[in-house]
């Protein structure tokens, strides 16, 4: 069975960081991207951060470029997102996802067919 388990969300004050993790089980050596969805209440899922497994390139929303990176522990098969320099707009619940295709960018959620079930992160102004 496959399986993406977030962790490391909460609540933080503006400027604040936090250090998401997501952790796969199951068949994830078919994965050829991995990454970030965020969803604000009331608002549509966005692409925040992709990984590609093979070639490590990264891609990331304009909105988090240069605050937030994404990184892969191979050898423990988690990915993760580092989030500085965080603002109120970045409240949101954060979801891993990974699938067999490759990257296409940040890619669109019907891109992925596997989900996490989220951590909500919240920054306080």
């Amino acid at each position: 069975e496959v399986q993406l388990v977030e962790s490391g969300g909460g609540s933080v004050q503006a400027g604040g960081s936090l250090r998401l993790s997501c952790a796969a089980s199951g068949y994830s050596y078919i994965w050829r991207c991995m990454g970030w969805f965020r969803q604000p209440l009331g608002k549509e899922r966005e692409g925040v951060a992709m990984f590609s497994i093979i070639g490590s390139s990264t891609y990331y929303a304009d909105s988090v470029l240069g605050r937030f990176s994404i990184s892969r522990d191979n050898a423990k098969n988690t990915l993760y997102l580092q989030m500085n320099s965080l603002n109120p707009e970045d409240t949101a619940m954060y979801y891993c996802v990974a699938d067999s295709a490759p990257c296409a960018g940040l890619g669109r959620p019907s891109d992925f067919r596997y989900w996490g079930r989220g951590t909500q992160v919240t920054v306080s102004s």
